[in-house]
């Protein structure tokens, strides 16, 4: 039951979505005008007009299946819903739009304000006309940015934000004087997160390749690292040791990685590639939740016997953490990096893109174009 909304009055029942009913490639993605119009149904929620979005990893991921097991219970924790389905599913994790209505509990907000916010993935998305969430994952938009420029930030903001702050505990008290190391440095979390310690007064060195080195030292990067040009394990041992290492990248990475950290000074190593949802989508929810914590204690264990901190890091939704994001914007000190704009009806195209992979900054889908 929808417990009561402050806002306009609305006559709607559906609304333009872009939606899968299964997982698989490309063309699972399907247009409809019949995308049930989404509902406040607790009284801290705001229903926001879409006015740009953006594409990031996770929805190729989310498309393909990965994760499904753990964002089913997410959705459905205690099995109350009839049927085990969760399409027709929108994907896209990114808004920037304005406020339409509000939950009777929300101060913070009124319609016509104009917002951003990172929906998380067990909700459903942004590739519509509209979308529901929580006040606390919403904030006011940076003044200087306009809705496209602006829906790039919030989902790989906030993933940079937990990974290098929350997690990895480095804030603009702290990190002045320190070197970071950032793998992956030209994709939608590498971009911010070189911007992020840059702003803070840290030494950046980011690794990419050649023909992105020009966006790092235009973001602020000190050194940049081209991982084509020889053994990039050999390349950054010639440098100084660092404080700080965000790896976006994962795979044999983690194995030498580390070994570049200063021993004993509460250097610390973050990666956002962990085996959480693929372990709960292998093994079953109890078992893959034992497997991670078995793995991550492991490994933490290990590492700390060496002097260094191992840590994961995950994307988590926060007004409060786009608050300061925004102040940043705004400031000058972070500014978006978009590569390339397409217009709603090119949802698929844009996929396309996203797959062929090598991006500088964001995809980004302008919704209200008429286009």
């Amino acid at each position: 039951p929808v417990r009561g909304v402050r806002g306009s009055p609305r006559a709607r029942s559906a609304m333009p979505s872009w939606v899968i009913d299964r997982y698989g490639p490309s063309d699972v993605l399907r247009f409809t005008r019949d995308m049930v119009f989404p509902a406040i149904h607790f009284p801290n929620e705001v229903i926001i007009k879409v006015h740009a979005a953006s594409l990031n990893p996770i929805d190729l991921s989310m498309r393909s299946g990965y994760g499904a097991t753990a964002l089913n219970m997410k959705r459905d924790p205690l099995k109350l819903k009839s049927t085990d389905s969760e399409f027709p599913l929108t994907l896209g994790r990114d808004v920037s739009g304005v406020v339409m209505e509000c939950g009777l509990s929300v101060s913070y907000f009124k319609p016509g304000d104009e917002v951003w916010a990172a929906i998380p993935p067990w909700k459903q998305g942004t590739l519509s006309e509209f979308v529901v969430a929580s006040g606390n994952e919403v904030s006011f938009k940076p003044k200087c940015l306009s809705h496209t420029e602006a829906a790039s930030l919030p989902y790989v903001g906030l993933t940079a934000w937990s990974a290098i702050s929350q997690v990895g505990g480095l804030n603009r008290s702290n990190c002045s004087g320190k070197r970071v190391l950032i793998l992956g440095a030209s994709g939608g979390v590498g971009t911010f997160a070189v911007q992020l310690v840059k702003a803070w007064g840290a030494h950046v060195t980011a690794v990419c390749s050649h023909d992105a080195s020009t966006l790092m030292k235009k973001l602020g990067a000190d050194d940049v690292v081209d991982y084509k040009s020889g053994n990039l394990e050999e390349q950054l041992k010639t440098l100084p040791l660092f404080d700080f290492i965000l790896d976006n990248v994962g795979g044999s990475t983690e194995k030498w990685a580390l070994d570049l950290l200063k021993k004993w000074s509460g250097a610390t190593y973050v990666t956002l590639v962990t085996p959480f949802l693929i372990n709960m989508d292998k093994l079953g929810v109890a078992d893959g939740m034992l497997q991670t914590g078995v793995t991550v204690g492991s490994r933490t264990v290990k590492h700390l016997f060496k002097g260094v901190h191992y840590r994961w890091a995950f994307f988590m939704p926060s007004g409060p953490s786009l608050d300061e994001i925004a102040e940043l914007v705004d400031s000058g000190k972070i500014q978006p990096v978009i590569d390339q704009v397409f217009s709603f009806s090119e949802v698929p195209k844009a996929f396309l893109k996203l797959e062929g992979g090598h991006a500088r900054g964001k995809t980004v889908i302008d919704v209200i174009s008429k286009k």
